[in-house]
């Protein structure tokens, strides 16, 4: 018994050997699929820009801060820690201590021209200025560590979604054509498919990297954040036993 092979149908078997022109399903998936794919490479090209700054930047914060409170803890004069935390501007933790350091300095100045004779309101106001200043100015710095964070987590959200209006869209422009055509073998069906799912894809590709950022600078900017509350603590605790004992 003589075993038969079937050759494959020519559209086919061009089909199994050809590799997926990007550019050309780029071109050929309309206004629409074309806007999609612009938009969800935008948003990966401006995360990725966002990432690489703001790991610097959160890196860098972090280093000058370990370098800030050991300078802190081993002085003993708030005019050399001030000095110090000039030159090491990137710190948050640097600038809490500078506005905490300008407001005391406003407060015992208040104090000197008083003779050195102020009351028990005037001794909790002075020091509630400073606790003030330190929570203004951590606030700000937890702001400026947060700036343009979101958008990551919004690319991250929303880019899946982007892609899969792309797919959608893209099939439905598959099946039009291939009704159009009057043809529906395999050949004519997986090619455009496959070119519709290129968009979502995209849209991961655009939305893994962003959402793994955002959770890991949120995180980081949590830890600084919660080291400019023990060290605004810890600061008016000096500041009480030395400036308003």
């Amino acid at each position: 018994m003589t075993n038969l092979i079937l050759p494959l149908p020519a559209p086919l078997a061009a089909a199994g050997g050809d590799g997926l022109d990007y550019f050309e399903i780029a071109k050929n998936s309309g206004p629409i699929g074309i806007g999609v794919l612009l938009l969800l490479l935008g948003a990966s090209a401006v995360s990725w820009a966002i990432i690489v700054k703001k790991w610097l930047q959160i890196r860098r914060a972090q280093d000058e801060s370990v370098k800030f409170l050991e300078t802190f803890w081993q002085s003993k004069r708030l005019d050399a820690i001030y000095q110090a935390a000039e030159s090491l501007s990137a710190s948050p933790i640097s600038q809490v201590f500078r506005a905490g350091y300008v407001e005391l300095s406003k407060v015992t100045a208040q104090k000197k021209e008083a003779g050195g004779e102020v009351n028990m309101s005037d001794e909790l106001g002075g020091i509630e200025n400073v606790e003030r200043a330190l929570k203004r100015a951590a606030a700000s710095e937890v702001t400026h560590l947060e700036a343009q964070v979101p958008f990551l987590g919004t690319t991250a959200s929303a880019a899946p979604f982007v892609g899969l209006f792309g797919t959608v869209w893209g099939i439905m422009r598959a099946f039009h054509d291939i009704y159009q055509a009057g043809n529906a073998n395999l050949a004519t069906v997986a090619k455009p498919i496959s070119e519709a799912l290129i968009a979502t894809a995209v849209g991961l590709f655009a939305a893994i990297p962003a959402v793994v950022a955002y959770n890991y600078f949120v995180s980081k900017i949590r830890v600084l954040d919660s080291e400019m509350t023990n060290f605004s603590n810890d600061f008016l605790n000096i500041v009480r036993r030395h400036f308003f004992s």
